[in-house]
């Protein structure tokens, strides 16, 4: 996101500059000193006196503070002037509250400094056994059976720019590239211009997600159902609206409209602001109930009304048996990962929730419901639990619930880190092995070429037990000479 760690260390430093009188008018020749300052700094105490800074000015209400960032912004020249505006508006107010709210020092606040500067440990985790409503059955997980396997795909944060432009710079200053900025990044105006199916300085143009969905149904015509983890919205969220960002979503789940069954899940840049989703529990009038309105609209076609009304009031997400059941049985769970995501600052109460919205608990209703029924579960969220993203409080209740329910659950789907990865986890952390592995998150490539070739996966499925018995990974080569001159599938 725009607002990380190393920007807002030189807005900190800059808005330092501003509140001290004395390095005011000395202003312009102390600022490299001062950033210096606070990249050198290394405790907790340190960042608490940054925070102390920061609340002054959060106090004096949401425009100062949006102003005195953006001014400072600009003169730090850490963005352009462009991205620090429009970003900060957008971001601003959260980090305000947030601020206004927080007793320093406190776990909070050592949280904060964490995630956002750096400049603390991590907090030790808040004790908190999750309970059930009964014990953990003494179960294995089914044997695979003998039935001819079905196959499952799997895409996942496609972030879709539809301001991409063809001969557009694909060099250019800000985090994604491929538009005309400026008059001299216009095509026909400069010396790289982008090729019709993106570049990597730029996310996935519109003729990219269509060769993903012409590649799906070439390679994979008879898959029982698609899983989409997220991302729709670009990346020039200094940019985005309400407005553009229900046209996205509209758009790219109108395009999966060709595809047979799809499974998705909320995710954090599909929101405007970027990564914002207050729980329920917080008073704001920042809501993005709007979110949960769009997608569930969406997602009605294939999930039903019924977990379609689920979705737009649990936030974001539902749980439905798989219709195509034969030889099996099989829930799937889309879970709203951003309740735990660092950089949804929302999170960052006085006291933070140990289940905003109640999310843990209804997993755990979820899970048990399906346990009883004699069914296998997908679980499926945008963020990886227990992924560096994640906090670590929100990984470990989580986790406590993987491994009551792990009979139960066949596995888990991710996306957002863009990597083709998978996790494990464990009964035992301390011993690590065959015997203490209890579950299995796959964590899909992405679409967009910003982190690399696009790709997704598909899956080779047991019909039965829905274990996942093979993977395989369908990547598009950018360095090709022939990319550009024909679709990429």
């Amino acid at each position: 996101m725009i607002i990380d760690m190393m920007l807002f260390k030189v807005l900190v430093s800059g808005l330092l500059l501003r509140l001290s009188s004395a390095a005011a008018s000395a202003r312009q020749d102390t600022v490299t000193t001062i950033i210096d300052d606070i990249e050198s700094a290394t405790t907790c105490a340190a960042c608490d006196s940054l925070l102390v800074v920061l609340q002054g000015v959060a106090h004096l209400g949401n425009d100062a503070f949006v102003d005195t960032i953006s001014e400072v912004c600009i003169e730090t020249g850490a963005e352009d002037p462009d991205v620090c505006q429009g970003a900060i508006a957008r971001e601003g107010p959260i980090l305000a509250h947030d601020l206004r709210e927080m007793t320093i020092p406190s776990h909070t606040s050592q949280l904060f400094c964490t995630t956002i500067f750096g400049l603390c440990d991590y907090p030790a985790v808040t004790a908190e056994t999750i309970s059930f409503p009964s014990p953990k059955p003494v179960v294995n997980r089914p044997i695979p059976s003998t039935q001819d396997p079905i196959q499952i795909v799997h895409i996942s944060d496609i972030h879709v720019d539809l301001s991409y432009e063809v001969g557009s710079s694909y060099n250019c200053t800000k985090n994604i590239c491929c538009r005309p900025y400026t008059s001299a990044e216009a095509p026909g105006n400069n010396s790289y211009p982008a090729g019709p199916y993106g570049e990597h300085t730029c996310d996935s143009p519109a003729s990219l997600e269509e060769s993903l969905y012409n590649a799906i149904e070439t390679i994979a015509p008879n898959a029982a159902f698609t899983m989409f983890t997220g991302d729709v919205v670009e990346g020039a969220v200094w940019l985005t609206t309400q407005i553009e960002v229900t046209n996205d979503l509209q758009n790219a789940y109108g395009k999966m409209s060709g595809l047979n069954l799809v499974y998705a899940a909320v995710e954090n840049h599909d929101s405007n602001p970027v990564n914002s989703f207050p729980p329920a529990a917080v008073s704001t009038t920042l809501t993005n109930q709007w979110v949960y309105d769009t997608l569930s609209s969406l997602w009605e076609t294939w999930i039903g009304t019924s977990a379609a009304a689920m979705a737009d009031e649990n936030p974001g997400a539902y749980s439905t048996v798989y219709p195509g059941n034969t030889t099996g049985k099989l829930r799937v769970i889309s879970f709203d990962t951003n309740m735990y995501y660092k950089e949804n600052f929302w999170l960052y109460e006085t006291t933070m929730e140990q289940d905003p919205s109640g999310q843990l608990a209804w997993l755990v209703q979820e899970l048990q419901a399906a346990e009883d029924a004699g069914e296998r579960v997908y679980i499926l969220g945008h963020m990886p639990m227990g992924s560096g993203d994640a906090l670590h409080d929100g990984s470990n209740y989580f986790d406590q619930i993987i491994n009551r329910y792990e009979a139960t659950i066949a596995a888990l789907f991710f996306g957002h880190t863009h990597k083709d990865e998978f996790e494990l986890s464990y009964s035992n952390y301390a011993s690590q092995s065959p015997a203490t592995a209890s579950a299995i998150s796959y964590i899909a490539p992405a679409l967009t070429p910003t982190s690399g070739n696009p790709a997704f996966r598909i899956y080779t499925v047991d019909p039965t037990t829905f274990a996942v018995l093979d993977i395989t990974t369908y990547a598009a080569n950018l360095s090709l000479p022939s990319y550009q001159t024909s679709s990429p599938i």
